[in-house]
Parts: structure tokens; C-alpha cells; sequence
């Protein structure tokens, strides 16, 4: 891998960054201690790799979201073998350039926050050294072949994520998860595969230099010079008699309304023949008026009675016969005029009950309901 061209792509990152910060919003430098643990993965338990690593940086805020840093990170790293139970520990160093973007504030019109998000990534360089505790396990090198030499500086891939709070206006503390990407050798061991390694930190950190652009001086108003010009001379009118004001009459309101309720009765009389379910000439005004009154008053109910006379027929059939007349009334209401059938009862009398003193008038059908209206008199 070529070490110059890593180099000089964070080069052009952080110049296109520093060239797209905004000038008119708060930007600051801090320095942040740090300190935790790390973990180199291989294959064995992780409680059994964790060793203490520690970290310097210095870092700039070109705007609220956009961010450098100079990462400094070192101390010890553990691996071993599992099959034998053994370990090994060496000292390392690393270098990063890391790039911030502070999530919260990218989405987010608040400059200032209880915590903050804050993504990172970075490159830089690695460089190991004293793994004599490798050498000193005696384990053959067919199994596990020595990977430094010489050249003992690697690459090194950074992402992470920090958490950043406010403990005063100056002073912050952070909890940062990165991995990075090393090459094979780190570990002193080569699987053909870049070697993992996670760190775990807590810091403190220093900000200084905060700054915010300058508003820009109101311009001073405009005093305009007032010219004084001679006071003009007042002729004295003869005072004039006041007109005597002309008072409007109100006019007197119209007493209140009153509300009254009032009734409107309905009954109608449908005549049948007889041994005719039709009814005579006539009966189909009468269902008309009668469905015109229930669409007036749209909560009225109303009773249809069947009759039968007792002149002619047996109590049985002319029950039968009082009903089939009711039903058919109430039929040619809903199905005809489109009345609602639950506003609707029907009840036979048979010959029982005689409305009328002449026989044949009792062949007939009566349908009776009362609605009530308001009106303001």
C-alpha cells in the first residue's frame, strides 16, 4: 500500500473541509486526553485480550458539524494461542488524521447541546515494537512464522463514534468506539488478512479559542438638519357658535319572542268493498297525504289501525282480513312513497272495535299521528 497517497488523500479531505466551513458560525480548538482499553481480535477470548491503551489529540472545529483532529494513540496490545493456553504482549504507536461530523448539530439549528454525536474517520500510520514475550514462547516457527522485520511501520483505517457532554463551557468529557484496520503484521502473526483492533475510551478535553463572527455595525441613522422656518402669523377668527349636537332617537326594540308549541293532528280514512283488499276510489290521496306529513315532520310516528265489519263474515276472518288491509297500507307507504317503516306500527282490531255506526263504513282502514313544532310569536 502506498503510505504517500493515504497521505495525501486526508491532506485533501481536510483542505475541502476547512474550505467549506462557514465563517459566520462558532468554531473552536481543544486538546483532549483519553484513556481505556483495547482489543486485538484473534481467535481467542476476548476477557483474556483486553489490555490499557491511552490517546493525546488535537483538535479544531471549522463549524459546528465539520471537524479535525491529530490522534495520537498507544500503549500495549495482547494476542496468544488458544490451543496452548499461552500469551503474548507488545507496545505500539499510532498516528491518525480523523475527520468529525458532529450529528447532532448537522440536524439540528441549535448550536449548543447536552450531548452530541459526533461520527469519525481517519487515517494514519502504525509502527510495533518489543515482542520479545513472542519470541521467549519458543512456538515453532512452521506454526506461527515471525512477521517483523525490519520494516516494522503498517497502515492503519479508522471509524468511529464519540458521545461529548458539557461539564463547563470550557472543559467536556467523551465516550469514543473506534476500530481500526492494521496490517497482517501487527499481531506478529500473518493469516493473509488485515488484523482488527477496537478501542474503548473515556476523555477530557479543553476548549480555547472559541470564536463567532463579528456582527456587522449598524450604520448610524441619517439626522436630517431641521430648518427652522418663522412662525406664521395667526389672524384671529371671531369665535364661532357651537352647533346645538343633534341627539339620535333610539329607537325602541320589539319585545322578545316567545316560543309556543303547537300540534298538527293527522287522520285519515281508507273504505274498502267488500271481499276487496284495495281500497275504494280515493284511498290513494290519502297514503299521499299521509306520506307528506311524515317527510314535514321528520320525528312524527304514525298508526295504522285495520277494521273489519262484524255484519258480515266470523271474528277469525275478519281479524285476518282488518290486518291484511293495515299491512298493505304500510307497504305502499315505504315501498311507494318511501316512508321510514320504523316511524310505522300497524294493529287489527278484526270486528271487535267499530268506529263507525254503518256496517259497511267498518270495512276500512284509519291512520292517525300527532307531531309537534315550535314556533316565536
Amino acid at each position: 500500500m502506498n503510505y504517500k497517497n493515504l497521505l495525501l488523500t486526508a491532506a485533501m479531505v481536510l483542505t475541502v473541509n476547512v474550505a467549506t466551513a462557514q465563517e459566520d458560525v462558532k468554531s473552536y480548538s481543544y486538546v483532549e486526553a483519553q484513556g481505556g482499553l483495547q482489543l486485538t481480535s484473534t481467535n481467542v477470548e476476548m476477557t483474556k485480550l483486553l489490555t490499557p491503551t491511552a490517546a493525546l489529540s488535537f483538535g479544531h472545529y471549522f463549524s459546528p458539524v465539520v471537524g479535525v483532529r491529530l490522534h495520537v494513540n498507544a500503549w500495549q496490545s495482547k494476542s496468544g494461542f488458544k490451543d496452548l493456553d499461552k500469551y503474548y504482549k507488545w507496545k505500539y504507536i499510532t498516528p491518525s488524521a480523523d475527520v468529525m461530523f458532529n450529528l447532532t448539530n448537522l440536524f439540528s439549528s441549535e448550536v449548543s447541546h447536552p450531548l452530541n454525536v459526533i461520527l469519525l474517520g481517519g487515517v494514519g500510520l502504525n509502527y510495533a515494537w518489543d515482542n520479545d514475550e513472542l519470541k521467549d514462547l519458543a512456538v515453532p516457527v512452521t506454526r506461527v512464522p515471525l512477521a517483523w522485520d525490519d520494516n516494522r511501520l503498517n497502515h492503519n483505517l479508522r471509524a468511529g463514534l464519540r458521545l461529548e457532554t458539557d461539564v463547563t463551557k470550557p472543559l467536556g468529557l467523551s465516550l469514543e468506539l473506534a476500530a481500526n484496520s492494521i496490517d497482517d503484521r501487527f499481531n506478529s502473526k500473518t493469516n493473509d488478512a488485515d488484523d482488527w483492533q477496537f478501542t474503548a475510551m473515556l476523555g477530557i478535553n479543553y476548549r480555547f479559542g472559541m470564536r463567532t463572527k463579528k456582527a456587522e455595525p449598524k450604520p448610524a441613522p441619517i439626522v436630517q438638519k431641521v430648518v427652522e422656518e418663522p412662525a406664521p402669523v395667526v389672524t384671529e377668527k371671531p369665535a364661532e357658535v357651537p352647533a346645538t349636537p343633534i341627539v339620535e332617537q333610539k329607537k325602541p326594540e320589539p319585545p322578545a319572542k316567545k316560543a309556543v308549541v303547537k300540534k298538527d293532528q293527522l287522520r285519515e280514512e281508507i273504505f274498502y268493498v267488500i271481499c276487496k283488499s284495495n281500497p275504494q276510489e280515493g284511498g290513494q290521496d290519502q297514503l299521499k297525504r299521509v306520506a307528506d306529513f311524515m317527510k314535514k315532520y321528520k320525528d312524527a310516528k304514525v298508526q295504522v289501525v285495520g277494521y273489519a265489519d262484524k255484519g258480515t263474515g266470523n271474528p277469525e276472518v275478519n281479524k285476518m282480513y282488518a290486518e291484511r288491509r293495515a299491512t298493505e297500507c304500510k307497504d305502499a307507504l315505504v315501498n311507494k312513497y318511501g316512508c321510514d317503516a320504523s316511524r310505522i306500527s300497524i294493529d287489527s282490531k278484526g270486528d271487535t272495535v267499530q268506529p263507525f255506526a254503518e256496517n259497511d263504513k267498518n270495512r276500512c282502514v284509519i291512520i292517525e299521528s300527532t307531531a309537534q313544532y315550535t314556533v316565536y310569536e
